[in-house]
């Protein structure tokens, strides 16, 4: 007898229907074909375990199993129970007809219990997209695939609890996730806020420009300085995310394994904070499997690397094309997937080995060219990249200890917001484009235009720190966003004074 169950193959961020095809013949041995990994090749030892463990048969007879499409390499564990359910109905221990209503998807352990899946929610918005009753997948994953609307999604236990269902034995309530009450009631909830944050109004003062126009920021500054604790809490400053960037954000998360079973909605923007030892592949996202990277977890939020010089040079380097594209793709001989990489980069760093250059107390105690060799490491076309260059300077012991309570994060953000709203009005006839910093070149010139006195003063800018023309865009996209948190429908010199004011390291004090 033939038997089709339905299960799904993540490429991305995007699931794709898998039939998986059982049929029961003469004979005794058992195949699988439709180019599986070795994790599926090595599935009918988990499901005949499971199937006995369950209190059911395993067939004794010829089992040939066919994944479909049969020229897309099928990969993991996850098809453990859609074969063990098609082997079930095969052999006429399970009813058929609901069968083909549903996806179906699980690992199975030896005693039959259910392990949890990656990349459930984009499959759970393929099962709609495709026309299915229902998803069926393990008790871990169920409350993130509920997130999709019209799908009756139930999470299960064991082998034995989605043999019940299809027999009508049991009876079970599909799991129900109010989205839009779970997104509300959760939305901006973090345990940091700026107002811990003692001193330092110039760099809080960055931030809210960067979280306004969506800026990449790098901090310099000697070691204790409050670079770190300053760049936890810009996501307290940033907009809420929407209904569609917390979709957008969870399905990543989803794929990447990343949910766990309480999670539904990602609510809070995320904030990803990678160790210097990051190898190229686990920050852009590649591998044998292809999977996402840091800078696409990242997505919609923050990613912040301390210690920038630190970094080795190449993995650095992969993250120009990203920063410019706001996506990563990744190629291999059979296959080619793309994540989204719309991220903020907010990085830190020492201005020299020692941590003291420019310093106002303590003397530097590196050798001559050690600091310019040190920055160095950074390359000119990474730092054109990055918008706003900002000194961080210590905090002296009057301001530590001052019972003067800091602005809370709540009330820049209110700023930042209005800022942005601004900014939605400037781009509404364009969907792909929502803050400052999205601008082309083209752009740029159309809105960002400034007087006479505003061209003479970037012209001397220009030509004494040696600009590029891509810096010269950053510094107009960054003028633009100051002008906006000031509510000025037109770029004015103090704005456009500023936005040169933040670029750092390309004056002559940090030239060595």
């Amino acid at each position: 007898m033939l038997i089709k169950t339905f299960g799904s193959a993540v490429f991305g961020v995007n699931a794709l229907t898998i039939t998986i095809e059982v049929s029961i013949g003469g004979g005794n041995r058992y195949h699988i074909v439709g180019l599986p990994d070795n994790a599926i090749k090595e599935s009918l030892r988990r499901v005949e375990s499971a199937i006995q463990s369950a209190g059911l048969k395993m067939p004794r007879q010829k089992i040939v199993i066919n994944l479909a499409p049969a020229d897309i390499r099928k990969e993991g564990s996850s098809y453990d129970l859609p074969i063990a359910i098609g082997i079930l109905a095969a052999s006429g221990q399970i009813e058929i007809p609901e069968i083909g209503q549903y996806f179906i998807m699980g690992e199975l352990s030896l005693d039959g219990s259910l392990q949890s899946i990656k990349g459930a929610l984009p499959i759970s918005i393929q099962a709609k997209k495709a026309g299915f009753k229902g998803f069926i997948l393990p008790k871990d994953n169920s409350r993130e695939a509920a997130i999709v609307s019209d799908l009756l999604v139930y999470g299960m236990k064991n082998l034995a609890e989605v043999a019940s269902f299809f027999n009508g034995s049991e009876s079970h309530e599909p799991v129900v996730v109010n989205t839009r009450n779970e997104f509300f009631n959760n939305v901006s909830s973090y345990p940091h806020d700026f107002s811990d944050v003692k001193g330092q109004e110039n760099i809080k003062r960055a931030l809210e420009i960067a979280a306004a126009g969506g800026h990449n920021l790098i901090l310099i500054g000697p070691p204790g300085a409050g670079k770190t604790m300053l760049a936890k809490r810009l996501p307290t400053i940033l907009p809420p995310l929407n209904l569609q960037e917390a979709l957008e954000t969870t399905k990543i998360h989803s794929v990447a394994g990343k949910l766990s079973a309480a999670d539904t909605l990602m609510t809070e923007r995320p904030y990803r904070s990678p160790h210097h030892t990051i190898s190229d592949i686990a920050l852009v996202g590649g591998g044998a499997n292809p999977q996402p990277g840091e800078i696409s977890l990242a997505h919609n939020g923050v990613l912040f690397l301390d210690e920038l010089p630190e970094f080795k040079r190449s993995v650095l380097e992969v993250m120009r094309q990203p920063l410019e594209d706001r996506q990563v793709t990744v190629s291999r001989s059979k296959l080619s997937v793309e994540y989204p990489a719309s991220f903020m980069l907010i990085a830190s760093m020492n201005p020299c080995p020692c941590g003291f250059y420019n310093h106002p107390e303590k003397e530097c105690t590196c050798g001559p060219g050690i600091v310019q060799k040190y920055l160095s490491k950074i390359s000119g076309p990474l730092l054109d990249r990055i918008d706003l260059h900002v000194e961080v300077t210590p905090v002296n012991f009057n301001e530590l200890t001052s019972a003067f309570e800091a602005e809370k994060s709540e009330k820049i953000r209110e700023r930042v917001i209005r800022a942005r709203a601004i900014q939605d009005d400037r781009f509404a006839a364009i969907t792909t484009l929502h803050y400052n910093a999205q601008m082309s070149p083209n752009m740029v010139r159309n809105i960002c235009k400034i007087n006479d006195s505003g061209q003479v003063l970037i012209k001397q800018a220009m030509e004494k720190l040696g600009l590029s023309a891509r810096a010269y865009d950053r510094i107009l996209k960054v003028s633009r966003t100051i002008a906006d948190l000031d509510g000025s429908p037109d770029i004015e010199l103090e704005h456009l004074a500023e936005a040169i004011h933040y670029r750092s390291l390309d004056r002559d004090s940090w030239a060595g």
